[in-house]
């Protein structure tokens, strides 16, 4: 974690600027129909219900933040696999005009042959840069995950999965609006970061 900070980051930094290119942290994130969103108060005796679909679905979703406050995400149901990452960055690649430094963890995916080919064609494009392995912590983008598991309306679920991805959506282009808050991620323990980037941000 120390190198990380001391010598990783500031590289990765440097890389961007000379590129005039811009650094985003992403993370996958699972989020199921049965996960507990929240607690409330009720009459003492009658538990509160909250009337469901007692199927059991989930989506997965790819968010990408920048300490700028943008914000890119894609959702699909699939599991995540090398393939999934190769179309992710595809649609990341589609929106900028120059060079993502993408940050991400050591997922088996993130690594594979099928994301190096596609890297190696698309040089000019995106490049990886690997967190240290078991520190989710380095990651503000694992804030946005913790905030759409719970933003999942309260006295409505999802009926199915189609629904529930709709929902997952719904949460992300709302957050597209809100760049303070997805600034506002990168707060607390991750604050070095906007920091680096902009020594007057605070």
């Amino acid at each position: 974690m120390r190198r990380w900070h001391e010598e990783t980051w500031p590289t990765i930094r440097a890389k961007a600027k000379k590129d005039g290119g811009e650094i985003l942290f992403a993370d996958r994130v699972g989020i199921r129909s049965d996960q507990v969103t929240g607690r409330t108060w009720g009459e003492k005796g009658k538990t509160p219900v909250v009337r469901r679909s007692g199927n059991r679905f989930s989506v997965n979703a790819m968010p990408a933040i920048s300490t700028k406050g943008r914000m890119h995400f894609m959702v699909f149901a699939e599991s995540f696999t090398a393939e999934v990452m190769c179309r992710f960055l595809d649609r990341l690649a589609g929106h900028f005009d120059h060079k993502v430094h993408l940050v991400v963890d050591g997922h088996s995916a993130h690594r594979s042959k099928t994301v190096r080919d596609w890297l190696t064609a698309h040089l000019d494009d995106v490049e990886l840069h690997f967190l240290p392995p078991y520190s989710p912590e380095l990651n503000p983008d694992e804030l946005v995950n913790a905030d759409l598991k719970h933003s999942p309306p309260k006295q409505h679920r999802a009926r199915d999965q189609a629904e529930f991805a709709t929902e997952t959506r719904r949460f992300f282009r709302r957050r597209q609006r809100q760049p303070h808050i997805v600034r506002g991620y990168f707060g607390g323990p991750h604050a070095r970061y906007v920091l680096a980037e902009n020594p007057m941000s605070f």
